[in-house]
């Protein structure tokens, strides 16, 4: 061992401010519940370059007094920790009096505050943890700390922080989860000059939800609130309908203090199991109240992490919160249909009774002609949809309907009887003139078909022309030769002249498939050249052939543009590495901006995937990119591929039409290398004749 050296003070503060401070973020979470803890009511956090430069935390809390300010700014001072008994009852977000120190140490920091129960403020500077100037200064009561050029005194540390915006939207996370943590505090988060975030401070849950989050997330919630033995859990969880592709938007606070705990998510999920799909999350803000003394909070330098005493007292209450949240709030939606006022005067009225007694009120009364001179003026344009009984001419045959003099007329009840029987023989009339005229149709459309059957003299089948198709080998480079009736009428698998498609290899010799069915909705049998039965795994053979043309067209427009944009609200976490990452999702044909303030808009998507999962398409990519330890593009890119090929595929189960299926064999058998799907499973299975034969024994 060398010789042991006793280091500077300056150095020994760096050193231990790089425990508390790692980024502009952990400075603001560390001033603000300075804030939380001198009791202010309105907190407002500004920053600039994502806090580089530039950081000011304001509040109206009590404020410091002056003789303690130099005192704040010593090592392990603090005014929340006496004796040691304290650290079993901590009931304040800060207490180890190491932040104040350690933002002074590696930045240019200024403070304003004044105590309330002093006559004028003060303000007091330090840069680098030296002492520059202690002054008098107007201010309100409370405190408000500028900090300017982090690190500047450490260029090595100033190295690994990240982009502005990066590291802006770091502070942006923590300020959602402090909001969350603290409805009762108004806040108010400035960005750049742009105010993008703010609270009511009502103390309600949901509104702060709703600040952070949206209306879509908020309205999608059901309330908890529940107490077993010591552990009280409030807060809201989401409907089994609304469940997300990831973790990331679970929220645990302990006693006010946003913590990571694998307890909860597990009791979480545990309660949502049976109630949600298979690889999918609940989202969650839950606020936990246990006593001080079965939980330990000085764990984790920035006390992000706790550690009970007992943790199954805790497991139980948020178990059974959830469980009976969600059988008393997850009901089925009932749907209710508006009455049509137009009908309010006649309600059930039975046709044969007197018919100036029914109509008596509705004549005393004048219609009200209720639409307006402008909808009027757009109705005369609205166009007609078109009705093939219009074609008919049977505008004299409709039976018309009766007025009020008419029905004046039927002054008996067996006048209005004789007119009755006439409407309802001129309605059965009309009614077999169009069933008449949809017979014409119908046959002629049959003529038609026939027709064009007899002209085509090139079918492999005359029999059964879908169920067999021949490749014929004519040309140099084996291009394939189908008939009229044998080409796909949507092609979903149309092969492409591009070299650099993986897809385009045609079968070196005649090859001859039949279709015979198909089995559960999910495997495909098809005869290949009566010698062998080929069992094809619908979904994974599709899902295969997606993410391979996906990889072939990558840098090709494969797109469907989107009439409505689709917007995706994520996780702060998620949404910085989604918006860092814009142009892989540009690889993968997803057009997506960044909407701000944790919403991504969504205007293309691949023409493969359905509308209903590019919301959580993007979720999924994105919660992937954030926890992904390796910064290596293809192997992100790949697993893009693997994502939306799964989503677009042919589901097992659905039903597919036999052309469809011949598709997906045909494309298979021109290319051969295609035999496991992107996540390894087997897509086809062959069993040749000879050993169906040898099971029967006729060998």
């Amino acid at each position: 061992m060398g010789v042991i050296n006793v280091l500077d003070k300056h150095i020994a503060e760096l050193i231990a401010a790089g425990e508390v401070v790692e980024r502009p973020s952990s400075v603001i979470k560390e001033l603000v519940e300075n804030s939380i803890d001198a009791g202010a009511k309105n907190v407002t956090v500004e920053i600039k370059h994502g806090g580089t430069t530039f950081m000011r935390v304001a509040d109206d809390g009590c404020g410091i007094y002056r003789d303690d300010i130099k005192k704040a700014f010593l090592r392990h001072a603090t005014s929340k920790v006496k004796t040691a008994n304290d650290l079993d009852m901590i009931s304040t977000l800060g207490f180890r009096g190491e932040a104040l120190a350690s933002i002074s140490a590696v930045s240019r920091l200024q403070v304003i505050t004044k105590n309330e129960n002093e006559e004028i403020g003060s303000c007091y500077e330090i840069e680098g943890g030296e002492e520059i100037s202690l002054e008098d200064a107007g201010c309100p009561t409370g405190t408000t700390f500028v900090i300017r050029d982090l690190f500047y005194n450490i260029p090595a540390r100033s190295k690994f922080l990240k982009k502005d915006v990066a590291e802006g939207n770091a502070v942006s996370a923590l300020m959602d989860k402090i909001v969350l943590s603290h409805p009762e505090v108004a806040f108010t988060f400035i960005r750049d000059g742009k105010q993008v975030l703010r609270t009511f401070g009502d103390g309600k849950l949901l509104s702060a939800i709703y600040s952070v989050f949206g209306k879509d997330f908020a309205k999608g919630l059901i309330p908890v609130d529940y107490t077993l033995d010591s552990v009280s859990v409030k807060g809201y969880i989401s409907k089994p309908i609304n469940a997300r592709p990831n973790r990331n938007m679970q929220n645990f606070f302990i006693n006010g203090r946003f913590v990571k705990t694998r307890t909860g998510m597990a009791a979480l999920e545990e309660a949502y199991k049976g109630s949600i799909m298979v690889g999918k999350f609940p989202s969650a803000v839950l606020q936990l109240t246990v006593p001080y003394e079965i939980i330990d909070v000085n764990v984790h330098p920035a006390k992000i992490e706790v550690r009970f005493i007992n943790e199954r007292p805790v497991f139980d209450a948020i178990y059974h919160a959830v469980k009976s949240a969600l059988q008393q709030g997850d009901v089925r939606k009932q749907v209710t249909f508006k009455e049509n006022t137009a009908f309010n005067e006649i309600k059930k009225v039975n046709p044969f009774t007197n018919a100036q007694a029914v109509f008596s009120k509705a004549e005393s009364k004048p219609p009200v002609n209720n639409v307006k001179p402008a909808e009027q003026k757009a109705k005369a344009y609205e166009p007609k949809s078109y009705n093939p009984f219009d074609e008919l001419d049977l505008k004299d045959e409709k039976p018309k309907p009766m007025s009020i003099d008419d029905l004046k007329m039927a002054d008996s009840s067996d006048q209005f009887e004789i007119y009755s029987k006439q409407a309802i023989r001129k309605n059965t009339e009309l009614e077999q003139k169009k069933a008449e005229f949809s017979k014409q149709k119908f046959e002629k459309a049959e003529q038609l078909i026939l027709k064009a059957t007899q002209q085509e003299d090139n079918l492999p089948n005359r029999e059964n022309p879908v169920n067999e198709v021949i490749v014929e080998e004519k040309k140099p480079y084996k291009e394939v030769v189908m008939t009229k009736e044998e080409k796909p009428q949507t092609e979903i698998f149309k092969d492409k002249e591009d070299k650099n498609d993986t897809i385009t290899e045609l079968p070196k010799e005649q090859t001859k498939l039949r279709f015979l069915g198909e089995a559960f909705d999910t495997y495909i049998i098809v005869e290949k050249n009566d010698s062998e039965i080929l069992i094809i795994d619908k979904h994974a053979a599709h899902e295969r052939i997606i993410y391979e043309k996906l990889k072939a067209n990558a840098d090709k427009q494969n797109v469907q543009y989107l009439l409505a944009p689709v917007t995706v609200t994520l996780d702060k976490t998620d949404y910085d590495a989604a918006i860092s990452n814009l142009d892989m999702f540009a690889k993968c044909s997803f057009d997506v901006e960044d909407f701000g303030n944790g919403t991504l808009l969504v205007r293309s998507a691949p023409q493969y995937l359905a509308a209903t999962e590019i919301a959580d398409c993007i979720a999924e990519m994105s919660g992937y990119i954030a926890s992904g330890k390796k910064d290596i593009y293809a192997e992100k890119m790949d697993w893009f591929y693997h994502n939306v090929s799964c989503r677009s595929a042919i589901k097992a189960g659905n039903k597919s039409t036999v052309q469809e299926l011949m598709d997906i064999a045909w494309t298979l058998e021109k290319n051969p290398q295609i035999k496991y799907c992107p996540h390894g499973r087997p897509i086809c299975i062959v069993m040749t004749k000879y050993e169906i034969e040898k099971q029967f024994g006729r060998l």
